[in-house]
């Protein structure tokens, strides 16, 4: 191994230094100047180990504010790092002086030329845009790492980032025609190919003259060797190519500011030929043999990744697929599905394996990938449920030496003590791989495992990375794959384009160690002794807050896929308004350099302020987090024996209020008509005045006894138990009276459960946790009897549902009642479909708003499941509505809530307006009355009109 000298830790430059550059940018750029602790809080970390907390964040609005900002920062020797969606799985995205974000602004597909087959886009847009830009043409971007839901052209540009299909269509450096470069001389070039690329820079002639014989000997080896510069692109037998070139270098030769990129015709109709084989090893060994069948993607999963999604979100999120230790997904092509799928057979005939099956374009195959493009979140939590981490999770070696690889990486793991679960582009080579390494102690072993594991890569004739680039966890390992004079030939090409050495330094080139600035162990171990149990983390809100790893998932908009995260990302493209950022100033929080107060932290609640609570993180991010519980331990701790704002007091113990309104309704709905007496009494309750107070009933429904008698079926008849929640109870009672009707005609023997049964989800999401679990605990005490006689709670309010069904485990860990309830209460539809019953048919259009908790916790299978039995035409509105509780109500978030809505479920409404709105959720029924005047209905209401019809059946 080449040695390799390195520098010290990230070094902060000067405080004097950082405030002359904050004033002076304030004062000449349009963009955002923050240098505030909530800003270095969020960029402290990219999707890696490390944190470099920043000076300062900018984010430009124009190319002008780059210029001047790079400009200021040269003029005062502070470092600059540039950032896309901080997706970077190698360190590369930090930095310690300027760091500039080009993801909320300039995120512009510039041009689309259909006949040219091209693209210009600035750096921020997101490959996600530039392919629904692209697709009315028939056309899209080759590259497509799995993170293309939320990762930037500049990123991908960045790290020579590759994908699945790249195999086909070639590495981001292959589909890059011209980029325009900012030097680190702040020179404004255009980077293109051919014997005049040259010109724009001087001396870059004289250096490939000097270095050929390096440069043809030691770099461009095979397909995926990204780690270092790719400077064979300079041969002249590649055509001199400077664009491709720059492609990879990490932020560290200059800074792009638009970029003309290279467009293929998408495949027409491929079919997904899946293949078992007993592990990943001799999954590889069998893939030079599929190779000549020129599959488009050829994809491989260590099936434990399947196992532990079928334990966070059950069986039947995972698809039929063959039995093996690992699956190759080899996507063919074909002109025609039938063309496709007779190229797919003839792959999976001549496969070393007789498991097998072929899909045709549809969701199946979509599920499929699906899992596929999740694989690293869930990747970062092993068989054992411990946290994984990155550092080795992108090496590469040519193909045909890909199973003995695994085989011989696969032994170092053992030899170590450590394990992983990997995937990865098996058609090129490249392995992806999380492993365990013991991080909450410090990097001992995570270097000395990285150190032989980069030995061993070395010896495959392999790369340390195959498309994440290098960064932190990988630069000071070059010395393994490249001889001194490749290693000086790239200083010297860093040189050219930054000699002052001031773009993203410590990468690359002269690099940073790998176990400096590592972040998990700087985190202080703190364990909750009151509130959430955090029983899935060990009562460790440290390990709970470091399950996000930065994946970023929650920076897209999953609403087009059937997702519901994070719609306050969504609403606002601000960092610290998604799963990510949040998290990122939890993790502050406890390593107590930027963020210091505790859980009473402003940074803290200015970072959860925004979270609605809707769980959507718990399902729909692959590493299990679950930001409500977060907030709502962060509000107890905050709290607790202090002084709490107004709403909290209000409605956050509604339950208690509506029991003192209810025989004041006729007044309270007076109140609520006169706006100056309705905005008093939502200021002083600390609502948004411009929300409405809910109108009261006569008479709620636990006071109508003949309702509340028991039902009893024939002998034999399925034992229900109606818990009519307080919602239900005193806001809707023509809900619980619509279920007893629907429940009477299953032929169930339905009883309905006494007053008294709250599941205090007004006291979790405004944090009053022991109150709530005093509430729960009388639940326990109401419900329990009947479940002990064989009935099931049949729960009305998805909320309140999915509390009995996950809160209450965390809240009440102790008490072996709860998983008791837990075990027996489901939603309607749930309950109605795992009885022999035949629902009345209802051929109704209509237009579905499914319940954030319900399809965090429930799911909404059985709904669609029982609705198609009906014979309804249904669309979901994926996403929350926005209103979630107390959160829409509150004052400071109205603005925020509407805009969710009406990019959501109020968009679709005005879209499809013949569709009857359903909505199970009183927040969602409450939010599109408020905002659209629309009415909605329950599902119970919709089932019992339709019995009516149909002869009471």
């Amino acid at each position: 191994m080449t040695s390799i000298a390195v520098r010290p830790a990230a070094r902060r430059p000067g405080q004097k230094a950082v405030q002359s550059l904050v004033e002076d940018l304030r004062r000449r750029i349009e963009g955002d100047v923050d240098d505030s602790s909530l800003a270095k809080a969020l960029y402290s970390s990219d999707a890696t180990n490390y944190r470099v907390v920043p000076s300062v964040v900018v984010l430009p609005r124009s190319r002008d504010d780059v210029l001047v900002a790079v400009a200021a920062a040269r003029e005062r020797r502070i470092p600059v790092t540039v950032r896309g969606a901080g997706t970077s799985m190698a360190g590369n995205a930090i930095g310690p002086g300027l760091v500039i974000d080009f993801s909320r602004y300039l995120h512009r597909v510039l041009s689309v030329d259909p006949e040219a087959r091209t693209a210009v886009v600035e750096p921020g847009v997101v490959l996600a845009d530039l392919e629904a830009a692209c697709a009315p043409h028939g056309l899209r971007f080759g590259p497509d790492p799995a993170s293309g839901s939320r990762c930037t052209l500049g990123g991908m540009i960045g790290n020579n980032a590759c994908g699945a299909h790249a195999m086909s269509y070639g590495r981001t450096a292959d589909n890059v025609l011209s980029l325009t470069w900012l030097t680190g001389t702040g020179e404004v070039i255009t980077a293109s190919s051919g014997p005049e690329a040259f010109e724009a820079v001087r001396g870059l002639g004289e250096f490939v003259d000097r270095h050929l014989q390096v440069l043809r000997k030691e770099f461009g080896r095979f397909s995926r060797q990204v780690s270092g510069y790719s400077l064979d692109h300079l041969l002249p037998e590649k055509g001199r190519n400077l664009a491709a070139a720059l492609v990879g270098v990490e932020g560290t030769c200059g800074v792009l500011l638009e970029a003309t990129l290279r467009l293929v015709p998408r495949a027409k109709a491929p079919a997904l030929a899946v293949l078992g084989y007993r592990d990943l090893a001799t999954a590889a060994d069998d893939v030079p043999n599929l190779l000549p069948f020129r599959p488009l993607a050829l994809e491989g999963l260590d099936t434990r990744l399947l196992d532990a999604l079928r334990r966070a979100k059950g069986a039947d999120s995972v698809p039929e697929i063959p039995e093996g230790g690992c699956l190759l997904l080899a996507e063919v092509p074909g002109d025609t599905p039938e063309e496709a799928e007779r190229a797919a057979r003839r792959l999976v005939d001549a496969a070393a394996t007789s498991e097998s099956q072929v899909l045709p374009a549809g969701e199946q195959s979509a599920r499929l990938w699906r899992i596929r493009e999740d694989a690293a979140g869930l990747a970062g939590r092993t068989e054992k449920d411990d946290q994984a981490w990155p550092g080795w999770e992108d090496s590469a070696v040519p193909p045909e030496r890909l199973g003995d690889y695994l085989r011989d990486l696969a032994g170092l793991l053992d030899d170590e003590g450590l394990t992983g679960m990997a995937y990865g582009h098996l058609g090129d080579g490249c392995v992806h791989l999380r492993i365990d390494f013991p991080l909450e102690h410090d990097g001992t072993l995570m270097r000395r495992f990285l150190e032989r594991a980069a030995a061993l890569v070395a010896r495959h004739g392999g790369s340390l990375s195959g498309e994440h680039g290098d960064g932190r966890a990988r630069s000071e390992l070059l010395g393994a794959m490249y001889s001194a004079d490749a290693l000086a030939a790239m200083a010297e090409f860093k040189a050219i384009f930054d000699p002052e050495d001031f773009l993203n330094p410590g990468i690359v080139v002269d690099p940073a160690p790998l176990d400096a600035d590592l972040r998990r162990p700087r985190a202080v171990e703190l364990h909750v002794t009151r509130g959430f149990a955090f029983a899935h983390d060990g009562g460790s809100v440290t390990k709970a807050v470091h399950r996000c790893v930065g994946v970023g998932k929650c920076r897209a908009d999953p609403r087009g896929a059937g997702g519901f995260m994070c719609p306050s990302y969504i609403a606002t493209r601000e960092e610290k308004d998604s799963t990510r950022g949040r998290a990122r100033a939890l993790q502050e929080m406890l390593n107590g350099g930027v963020v210091q107060l505790g859980w009473r932290s402003p940074e803290v609640h200015a970072a959860l302020d925004l979270c609605l609570s809707c769980k959507a993180c718990s399902t729909d991010c692959p590493t299990g987090i679950d930001m409500a519980m977060y907030k709502s331990q962060t509000l107890y701790e905050t709290y607790r024996g202090r002084l709490r704002p107004r709403s909290h007091y209000s409605l956050g113990r509604l339950p208690q209020w509506l029991r003192l309104a209810v025989p004041f309704a006729p007044l309270a709905n007076l109140v609520g008509r006169v706006p100056p007496l309705r905005k008093a009494v939502l200021a002083l309750m600390g609502a948004d005045t411009r929300r409405s107070l809910p109108r009261l009933p006569r008479a709620p429904f636990r006071w109508d006894l003949r309702s509340r008698r028991r039902r009893p079926g024939p002998e034999g008849a399925p034992k229900a138990l109606l818990w009519v929640d307080t919602f239900s109870d005193a806001l809707d009672p023509e809900i619980p009276r619509a279920a007893l009707e629907v429940l009477e005609a299953a032929g169930c023997d339905v009883e309905v459960a006494g007053p008294g049964a709250c599941c205090g989800l007004t006291y979790i999401s405004t944090g009053q946790l022991d109150a709530a679990k005093s509430r729960l605990r009388n639940t326990l005490d109401a419900l329990i009897p009947h479940v002990r006689e064989g009935r099931t709670v049949v729960g009305l309010e998805p909320s309140c549902t999915a509390v009995l069904r996950s809160d209450l485990l965390e809240l009440l860990p102790d008490e072996p009642r709860a998983k008791e309830l837990a075990g027996a209460v489901k939603t309607v539809a749930e309950y109605l479909t795992s009885i022999d019953w035949t629902p009345p048919r209802a051929a109704e259009e209509l237009l579905v708003q499914p319940h954030c908790h319900q399809y965090s916790v429930m799911g909404y299978g059985a709904d669609q499941k029982l609705l198609e039995a009906m014979g309804c035409e249904v669309e979901v509105s994926a996403g929350c509505c926005g209103l979630a509780g107390n959160f829409g109500m509150e004052r400071g978030h109205y603005e925020v809530s509407e805009t969710i809505a009406r990019g959501g479920i109020l968009a679709k409404a005005e879209a499809s307006p013949d569709r009857a709105i359903l909505a199970d959720g009183f927040s969602c029924r409450t939010q599109v009355r408020d905002l659209a005047g629309l009415e909605s209905r329950h599902l119970v209401q919709i089932l019992a009109e339709a019995l009516r019809k149909d002869g009471g059946r």
